[in-house]
Formats: structure tokens, sequence, C-alpha cells
């Protein structure tokens, strides 16, 4: 069994175009959520989202490959190119059959298919454009990275949802685990801010319809009424712990487990008690070899949503037990950037990797008076400092997927 590490990391988000950018707003309490600006959403009573802001792909990357790829392609070679720069493999002779890809999306290319939809019906069908296919498959993003980065290994696209992108760390995780691959960028990445992904959710009664980005994500509040639409990617290099020692690599964390469960339950709504997110966190405990008091921090799924929320809260008693769960600090770190729906696991994995390594955790923000249901450590207003050795970080996903990773902090001693 190889140990397996974090070695680089990659993220667009609605904090800014890199890993450092979105951490250092999320220490600070920034709000990534603003007015809505790619459409007018009256129709639908939405105004606010956690867009992208200053994107251009062609300085992040090939321009050729940009025009050819839809905006969740673009966030997700985005994220994986920082993360090749950031873990030094960018400028190492790797062997490109031991690098591998597993980066999901919960959707895919939904603005190319709107925007070809229409076209269609409007011009006829023979008016859809040549690349509308490969812009819009949910596995161009994977494909795509592989292409921009030269890795030729395992190559997937996991959809689960809201839990696509930590699943896809958890499954990269195990490649490296049982010795299948040396090097993995995982994660995932989604661009929903458009009509159709919008009104989709908002049809459901699922999106907040605040016209105050402070008063739109307020998870764990009691008066918190549905979720944000956020948009970009995280993606991350996991490696083996031997290989990174070898090349000398700047190690962010250890990942030492993963759970994954399905509920088995209903479409859209999670157990009200939280029984499969609980098991999906045992599991992880149980692979990382600790008890349930050794968690020091929990980055929850926290959307911001009535089922949501209070489920989860059921979910970490459940799971840690009642001592446990009382002392474990808590946070959603959506609440600054909305939910990036197959993104949201990835960029919050990064989130936690840097908590443990900067022993600061994010808090969540604009929350005010506490739902009687969500009853927990939460982390509000302001960043908390804490030295913690383990953290767990959670996902949800329409469907009932849930996925959890647990990371230990690294110590340059071992």
């Amino acid at each position: 069994m190889e140990r397996v590490v974090v070695t680089g990391l990659g993220a667009i988000t609605p904090l800014g175009n890199s890993a450092q950018e979105f951490w250092t707003g999320l220490k600070t309490g920034k709000n990534g959520i603003g007015p809505l600006t790619k459409f007018d959403g009256g129709a639908i009573d939405v105004s606010v989202a956690g867009e992208v802001k200053n994107f251009v792909p062609k300085e992040l990357m090939d321009r050729k490959l940009a025009k050819r790829m839809d905006p969740f392609s673009q966030y997700g070679v985005a994220a994986a190119l920082e993360a090749m720069r950031d873990s030094g493999l960018e400028d190492f002779d790797f062997d490109a059959d031991r690098l591998g890809v597993i980066v999901g999306s919960g959707i895919g290319g939904l603005d190319t298919m709107q925007k070809q939809i229409i076209k269609m019906h409007e011009k006829g069908l023979d008016r859809v454009e040549p690349l509308f296919v490969p812009k819009a498959i949910g596995n161009m993003v994977a494909g795509n990275i592989s292409i921009a980065t030269g890795a030729k290994g395992l190559n997937l696209s996991i959809v689960t949802a809201c839990a696509s992108g930590n699943n896809s760390i958890g499954e990269a995780f195990r490649q490296i685990k049982h010795g299948y691959a040396d090097y993995m960028l995982a994660g995932g990445s989604e661009a929903s801010v458009n009509e159709i992904g919008m009104s989709g959710f908002a049809a459901l009664n699922a999106l907040s319809t605040s016209n105050d980005p402070d008063t739109a994500s307020i998870p764990f509040d009691k008066n918190r009424h549905g979720f944000v639409m956020g948009e970009g990617s995280g993606v991350i290099i996991l490696e083996s712990l031997s290989s990174a020692k070898e090349r000398g690599a700047h190690i962010y964390a250890e990942i030492v487990g993963y759970g994954a469960t399905g509920d088995s339950f209903h479409m859209t709504a999670p157990t009200p008690d939280g029984e499969g997110a609980a098991k999906a966190m045992k599991m992880a405990m149980k692979e990382a070899g600790i008890e349930p008091g050794e968690v020091g921090y929990i980055n929850a799924h926290g959307t911001s949503t009535p089922a949501n929320d209070s489920a989860e809260t059921s979910a970490i008693k459940l799971a840690l037990g009642e001592a446990a769960s009382k002392t474990v600090a808590v946070s959603s770190t959506k609440s600054m950037t909305g939910h990036l729906l197959g993104g949201a696991g990835a960029i919050e994995a990064i989130a936690t990797v840097i908590s443990l390594q900067e022993n600061i955790m994010p808090p969540t923000i604009n929350t005010k008076e506490l739902d009687e249901k969500c009853d927990l450590d939460y982390i509000l207003g302001e960043a908390r400092t804490k030295e913690n050795i383990y953290a767990l970080n959670n996902s949800l996903g329409f469907g009932g997927h849930n996925a959890v990773t647990c990371f230990k902090k690294w110590s340059d001693t071992e």
C-alpha cells in the first residue's frame, strides 16, 4: 500500500482564479457572491450568483485548445495546469503512463447545450456547430486535461452530481494507494451559471431568491431558503509519498481516508437523519485509522438549503458520536463561493488541505441566527486559528450520493 500526498493545487473560483487567491478570500471572509451579470434572472426571481470573474482562457492555456472547449472544460484545464505548475510536475520528466486524470462534472457543457439547441431551433438542424458533441459531453473536462498535461494514464470523469469532485479525489487516492498510478490529477468543474441551469434549479425551489449577496448563502441559519449557484473548478495533484520524497516535492497534506455511500431514499432530498452521509464519514475515518475525537475540522457540504444543513448536522452527530460532535469545528465555505455543483467538493478539498497546513479554519460568513436543528460548533463570521491533525471534507449530491475524504496534516519529520 502506498501512502498518498497532495503536492499541487489549482483553482478557478468566484473568489479568484488561482488556489492562493481562493484561499486568501476564504480566510479573510471575503464574499465571492455578487449580482448576477450573465443574464437577467428576474423571471425566476434570482439575482445573485457566484460567478468566475476576469477569466481569460487564452491567457491560461493554448488559444486553439480553449476555443474548442465549453467553459466547464476551460475552468478545469486552467485549474489542472496551475496544479501541475504548483507541484513541479510541469518541469519534471514524469512517466506519462503513470499520470492519470479523474476529474468530474455534475452536468457538463451546459452552456454549449443551451446555445446550440437555441441555434438549432431558430436556424435549423443543419446549423449545429461541428464541435457540439465534444464540447458538451461531461467527460471532456478530463479528456482536455489529459491533452493539455500529457497524462496518458487512467482517464475518467465521475458524475455524481454535487459529490462529483470529492468522489473523483477519493477514487484517485485509491488508484495511487493500490499501485495503479504514481500521480493523479483529481477534482471537478462546473459552468452552470446560465439560463437553463439556473432556471432548472429555480423550478425545484432550490435557489436563493435574495437580492442581497450577504443574505443569499447563509448555511445553518434559520432563515436559509436555498443555495446560490456558483461556477469554477478545483484540481489537485495526488502523488505517492515515495515519488514526492524522491523528487523533493512540496507536500501540502496527506490523504488518508475515503468513504462513499448511497442514500437509496429520494432523487433530490437527503435522508433526514443523515444515515448515508454518516456512514461515508465513518468509512473515511476507518480507512484513516482514527477515532472520531481526532477529527478537528469538517468542511461541510452546507448548501444553505433547509433539508441539507439539518440533515448534515444529524449526520455529523451520528458519525462522530455525542462527545466528538460537540468539539469538532465545522464551516461551510459555500457562504463565500456559492455552490459549484460538481466542482464544489474539489475546491473545498483545497480549502481543507490548506486549512491543515496553515492552522486556519475558514469561516461561514453572514450566518446570523442558527437553526435550532443546527447545533454544532460552526465557525461563524471570522476564521479561527487552531492546529488540527485530521479534517474531513463532506460532499452530498442529488441521487443520494455521499462522498467524504479525510486529510492529515503533513509534517516534514515524517
